[in-house]
């Protein structure tokens, strides 16, 4: 399984965003990558410079009970674990569970948004117990806003 570093997240999507920009080839998945980013203009800036964003990398953690800034390279390999998650159907539902929500919030990008919440969930819970993410309860959730008032 390919495990990339915090710096190999930050070099693709800085990389991804320069040859979008430029018009130049590139592979399926930096397209993927490329059309989330237009979708986000707020981080163009932070990823329009690599050796800025590598330079982040080696700042100081947050302290404890101060909330972290929101991080655009989490938020974007989110997005692209969801387009991934949906297109091969895993965890099983998953890709049924998000067209209801996007058809629900006329919106790919707003479920996204509100899936990627059940996914942090998810990850968090398994975190804190100990034990593997559990897919079904994250289908559930994403099932749950989908056919909520």
């Amino acid at each position: 399984m390919f495990q990339p570093s915090p710096a190999d997240v930050r070099r693709f999507f800085c990389q991804s965003y320069a040859k979008g920009s430029q018009g130049l080839p590139m592979e399926a998945i930096e397209q993927l990558a490329y059309g989330w980013i237009e979708q986000h203009p707020e981080y163009h800036t932070t990823l329009a410079d690599e050796a800025a964003a590598l330079a982040q990398l080696q700042e100081s953690p947050p302290k404890p009970g101060v909330a972290p800034p929101e991080n655009p390279f989490l938020h974007l390999s989110m997005h692209l674990s969801i387009s991934e998650q949906c297109s091969i159907d895993q965890p099983p539902g998953i890709r049924q569970a998000v067209e209801l929500l996007t058809a629900r919030r006329d919106s790919l990008h707003q479920a996204h948004h509100e899936v990627m919440e059940c996914l942090g969930r998810m990850l968090w819970e398994s975190q804190q117990s100990g034990r593997p993410p559990d897919g079904h309860a994250y289908i559930d959730a994403v099932r749950r806003r989908a056919t909520a008032d």
